[in-house]
């Protein structure tokens, strides 16, 4: 039977042995046209997309950040309509992953109005401008995001009659249950006593707190604390509290760049945010624990 051998030291590389290591593969660093990031990410595209209408420099900052924030409305959209697909489907393991990832995206989102927040009066003035009657109230997908909360109104798609597609896809959003409207038929199926009205009310019209719809709550946080319902609860209420963030976060950033001036578009500016930051989203989920 043979011996193992005994290992050899590796030899000493590097300056002052006269064995120099060898050197990493290098990138492929020719591309016939453009590179595969950019066929993929589309960076010049994005990168291009930026178009000031004025020579002041903050105007820069405000068109990036507010295109981020689209993306970010984007990609949270996505998460949402996946976690209602799941919930509908019963799967909660992939609808609690979606709003796990949602949580983390909201976190960017609301960090995007830092640069904004700074701004001081004169500096928004020097392009404010240039906005004319652009709004963020006319977003689109942010309205999709709305929809999803349950803010729904057939009014909201008036302001997009002039862009067939985008209406379209608003009005479908608008006509389809609500991110909440799931996750109460989920806890239905469940056993728990969401009243039937709930489940056949209209879906395009705002939800409204339902007393009975407390008391499911209050039951399911006085349960088992590792149930699906409560662990969907909590996951609903991050969420939730993220959206108010987001809110209150938009009311200083404009109460400190243009005060209690009316808002671009003609909307009531800091007063109309005012009142949406007290508006709380999935109700219940936050007076049941005044009962629990």
């Amino acid at each position: 039977m043979s011996q193992p051998q005994p290992s050899r030291p590796h030899a000493p590389q590097g300056p002052g042995t006269g064995i120099e290591p060898e050197p990493p593969t290098a990138p492929n660093l020719d591309f016939a046209g453009s590179t595969p990031y950019e066929d993929y990410v589309r960076a010049s595209v994005l990168t291009h997309l930026q178009e000031p209408l004025s020579d002041d420099p903050g105007e820069m900052v405000f068109l990036v950040t507010t295109q981020v924030m689209e993306l970010w409305f984007t990609v949270i959209v996505h998460e949402w309509e996946t976690a209602s697909r799941a919930l509908r489907d019963d799967d909660l393991p992939t609808a609690m992953a979606a709003l796990k990832r949602s949580t983390y995206e909201l976190e960017s989102l609301n960090a995007s109005w830092k640069p904004l927040a700074h701004l001081t009066p004169v500096q928004f003035n020097g392009f404010r401008a240039a906005l004319g009657d652009g709004s963020g109230f006319q977003s689109a997908m942010y309205r999709r995001l709305e929809f999803l909360l349950g803010d729904k109104a057939a009014s909201m798609l008036v302001p997009h009659q002039g862009t067939p597609q985008v209406h379209a896809e608003l009005e479908k959003a608008l006509h389809e249950p609500s991110l909440y409207d799931e996750a109460l038929r989920y806890l239905g199926r469940l056993g728990h006593a969401v009243p039937q009205s709930v489940h056949d009310r209209d879906v395009s019209e705002r939800y409204v707190p339902d007393p009975a719809v407390e008391e499911v709550w209050q039951a399911v946080y006085a349960g088992d604390q590792n149930s699906d319902a409560c662990r969907l609860g909590e996951a609903l209420t991050e969420v939730a509290e993220l959206v108010w963030r987001w809110r209150n976060d938009h009311l200083v950033a404009t109460r400190r760049a243009m005060g209690s001036k009316v808002g671009t578009g003609g909307s009531a500016g800091v007063a109309w945010l005012e009142r949406r930051a007290t508006k709380n989203v999935f109700p219940e989920l936050w007076t049941a624990r005044s009962h629990v």
